[in-house]
């Protein structure tokens, strides 16, 4: 016992009861006095074990920790050394050769062993009390085996506040360090670095709780932890320490696969002694004040006050534009573009083919000033309301000269939007609200399930305190309630408010048009672009359920549910390419139901390329083939108008096309343009599936998204240049957005590529690639990118939705097809 102070009661009875309990076995009756810093050396046996008693004084408030080295020469596995530390309130034992155990249970036997004993708590005495450890040394063995034994006292057990302290450890050697929160500090972020990537390490946040889980069989039984290579960073909330203290452990794992390596190839022979030099690691802690609650605040007024800016704006668009139509209505400038005057709005303008024509033949009329009128006993006026289920369920094709003219008219050379415009524009509006009633059924049956799942994972993490589980960016991951990463939610909030923007744009052009139908506006009927805004209505609930399920996916991003932040991404690029499609052929473009069935099928095949597109080859050759022969099927559609049967037969009539007008007799494309863009559109989807199937890159979801947007830009370029090239011009509004969306997207792909973590790796080897806050403290890359993406894709939005009004002055018969 230390001199200098009254013992401990507990501390006397302890040695006590242990020199009444060893006097039988011990010739001396009582345990060998132990000193701090000094090597002990001896030999144990069956017959013959060792007890040292160290003793040391506690000063009052302070806390003292132990570290005990044990190390013995013996590889014998039958006969191991037992090692027995007693403290006033705990026992901690283990043995030498100390096993570890691996990947298809591999053993790792270690004769070097250190650990940290658990240490005394703080008296409130205003003295020094005195504390007493046993060490108790064993052996089953019937012959000596031979151990070194060495005790100290740790000088810096307590981490400091934003002071980087370095130490190093072996699965054998862990280490753990206490830290204590500030008075004015309610959140830390625990930082650990480390030059060297491997051996694979875990780090731990434990309550003050003995003993102490330092080992790698049971690190993961208490607190919250993570694997480790080069980084790792824990967010700590002083509200789940009700201590306001908690243990930081340090615990090397015995291979490397957990972080990504390989598992050593030698494991056999003699070779334990080296295993504690093999992995060894140094690694670096520093504990760093986290963002105060005043952050939160100011990042969710930016996040929500950002994107109400839009709505600003749009109000103030709709004002001028408001005072400019006013102006012109009341100066009476408003007349047709080619100076016809006004017409009876009850003579709608018509595309039928003159009877005598040939197949394929141009209406002479169209190049002299317009097209015949037709009476009105040839149909339906197009404001017409009248409701008429069998006109629903009949195709659409209402008007009995429709299905014997079509065929003619849609493969004549020179196509007029009059030509393609000319089914009952109510039946046609209703088969394109079809898109969003559908869309919205689809969002609520698929986002429920994803909310549960995500709800779950969450759980999990917070219940178990795995924290590989979720692929965060954990130096700028801040959490808020139950989320582990409130930050990368808040984010996806411009999706969601600017989506529901551009539906009240779209419900307010919407409004206006059928205003101007109700009093038979001429323009309305027979000019521009025929007004069908069941797709744009669609587009809006897409960009809104994107920032739910971004959302949802961000909550616990994984392997396991990235195919929740990419589902709406595909149905937007898919949905922006059938209304740019449907701007010039309102009447042949494809139905919601097939549309929809096809990206279902988008969707299941990218989620068989996530779980098979890694290593399985027959995959991407069976993907590859799909993708080359569904351009080639659609490539067919478009150029003959849909006029092409797609059936099992398409292919042979499509080689007997082929053979007559290519190889029997080459001439010259009917549809040059249609044909260049279909040219380089397969060209484009071709060299994907190449790349695909040579490279297979295991983020299979972005490669299916990047098929979808470069076919979309490639058609939005192709129609932009169509459209000057047919002298149209470009207003005010769609050049600004068109120049806002290139300057948005390209923002936005900046940051995007901006890689903070990958679930194609590692949990360990993810964290790698962790950065911290760039905006506000609060935000990263990745929301920045949030941020822009639902920019980019507002304004994206708004180029479709503008890019024709410039026709709204021009009549049908003059606006080209292409």
């Amino acid at each position: 016992m230390a001199s200098g102070g009254t013992p401990a009661p507990g501390a006397l009875l302890c040695a006590l009861l242990w020199a009444v309990a060893t006097a039988g076995d011990d010739p001396g009756g009582s345990p060998l006095p132990g000193a701090f810093g000094r090597v002990y050396r001896g030999t144990v046996n069956i017959n013959a074990e060792r007890v040292y008693a160290f003793a040391y004084s506690s000063e009052p408030g302070q806390v003292d920790a132990v570290r005990v080295y044990v190390n013995s020469s013996s590889e014998n596995l039958q006969y191991p050394v037992l090692f027995v530390v007693r403290q006033q309130k705990g026992v901690l034992s283990w043995q030498v050769p100390l096993i570890f155990r691996g990947l298809y249970q591999r053993t790792y036997n270690y004769q070097e062993v250190s650990r940290t004993l658990c240490p005394s708590e703080p008296t409130p005495e205003m003295g020094p009390s005195d504390q007493i450890i046993f060490v108790d040394v064993a052996s089953m063995a019937p012959f000596d085996i031979a151990y070194e034994l060495l005790v100290t006292r740790l000088k810096n057990f307590q981490l400091e506040t934003n002071k980087a302290f370095n130490f190093t450890a072996s699965p054998s050697q862990p280490q753990y360090f206490l830290y204590k929160f500030p008075q004015d500090v309610d959140s830390v972020i625990i930082k650990v670095v480390s030059d060297a990537v491997y051996p694979c390490s875990v780090v731990s946040v434990q309550d003050i709780v003995c003993p102490v889980y330092d080992l790698d069989h049971n690190v993961e039984f208490n607190g919250v932890y993570q694997s480790m290579t080069k980084q790792a960073a824990i967010t700590v909330q002083r509200k789940d320490f009700p201590g306001e203290q908690f243990f930081v452990v340090f615990v090397i794992k015995p291979e490397d696969y957990a972080c990504g390596g390989s598992v050593p190839s030698s494991i056999h022979g003699n070779v334990n002694r080296t295993w504690n030099l093999q992995r060894t690691k140094t690694l670096q802690v520093m504990i760093v004040p986290s963002i105060k609650k005043s952050v939160y605040v100011q990042a969710m007024f930016f996040s929500f006050l950002s994107f109400l800016s839009f709505y600003l704006g749009s109000v103030v668009v709709a004002f001028v534009h408001y005072i400019r139509v006013r102006r012109k209505a009341s100066a009476g400038r408003l007349s047709p573009e080619d100076g016809s005057g006004i017409m009876a709005s009850s003579h709608p303008i018509t595309a039928s083919t003159p009877e005598g024509s040939s197949y394929g033949a141009i209406d002479e009329s169209s190049s002299s000033g317009g097209h015949q009128l037709s009476s009105p006993e040839r149909g339906p006026p197009a404001g017409s309301d009248t409701d008429s289920s069998v006109e629903e369920e009949s195709d659409f094709d209402t008007m009995p000269e429709i299905e014997s003219d079509k065929n003619v008219i849609r493969t004549k050379v020179f196509l007029y939007l009059s030509d393609l415009s000319r089914k009952d524009r109510r039946i046609v509006s209703k088969k394109y609200k079809i898109y969003f009633w559908n869309i919205i059924t689809i969002a609520v049956f698929y986002a429920l399930p994803v909310i549960q799942l995500v709800i779950t994972y969450q759980t999990v993490v917070n219940v178990t305190g795995n924290q590989d589980i979720c692929y965060y960016n954990f130096l700028c991951a801040h959490p808020l309630g139950v989320l582990s990463a409130f930050n990368n939610i808040l984010s996806n909030v411009g999706h969601m408010l600017l989506g529901f923007l551009f539906l009240l744009i779209v419900l307010r052009r919407d409004i206006l048009h059928r205003r101007a139908m109700e009093i038979k506006d001429v323009y309305t009927l027979d000019y521009g672009i025929p007004k069908h805004f069941g797709l744009f209505y669609a587009m809006g609930i897409a960009l809104m359920m994107e920032g739910v399920l971004s959302a949802c996916y961000h909550v616990c991003p994984n392997y396991s549910n990235f195919q929740f932040d990419t589902s709406f991404m595909y149905m937007i690029a898919g949905l922006c390419m059938l209304k740019l499609y449907q701007t010039r052929h309102p009447d042949i473009n494809a139905s919601a139901y097939s549309a929809y069935a096809s990206f279902a099928v988008v969707i299941c095949l990218a989620v068989l390329g996530v779980v098979f597109g890694k290593n399985d080859m027959w995959f991407w050759v069976i993907f590859s083939m799909i993708h080359v022969l569904a351009s080639l099927a659609l490539s067919t559609q478009i150029y003959y108008m849909g006029r092409f049967k797609i059936d099992l037969g398409i292919f042979r009539r499509a080689a007997m096309v082929l053979y007559t007008d290519c190889i029997q007799q080459c001439s010259r494309p009917m549809y040059m343009d249609r044909m260049v863009l279909l040219i380089v559109g397969n060209l484009v989807n071709w060299s994907f599936a190449i790349f695909g199937l040579l490279y297979r890159p295991r983020d299979f979801a972005s490669y299916i998204l990047g098929i979808f947007i470069c076919n979309l830009l490639l058609y939005l370029a192709f129609y932009i240049i169509m459209k000057l090239r047919s002298s149209e011009k470009l207003l005010p509004i769609p050049m600004f957005c068109i120049m806002a969306t290139a300057v948005v997207w390209a923002a936005a792909l900046y940051f995007f590529f901006q890689n903070l973590s990958s679930w194609e790796e590692t949990p360990a080897e993810s964290r790698e690639k962790n950065r911290p806050c760039i905006l506000l403290g609060f935000f990263d890359d990745h929301d920045v990118w949030h941020f822009l993406s639902a920019a980019a894709l507002f304004f994206s939005f708004l180029v479709l939705l503008t890019l024709d009004d410039d026709l709204d002055v021009v009549r049908r018969d003059k606006i080209p097809v292409f």
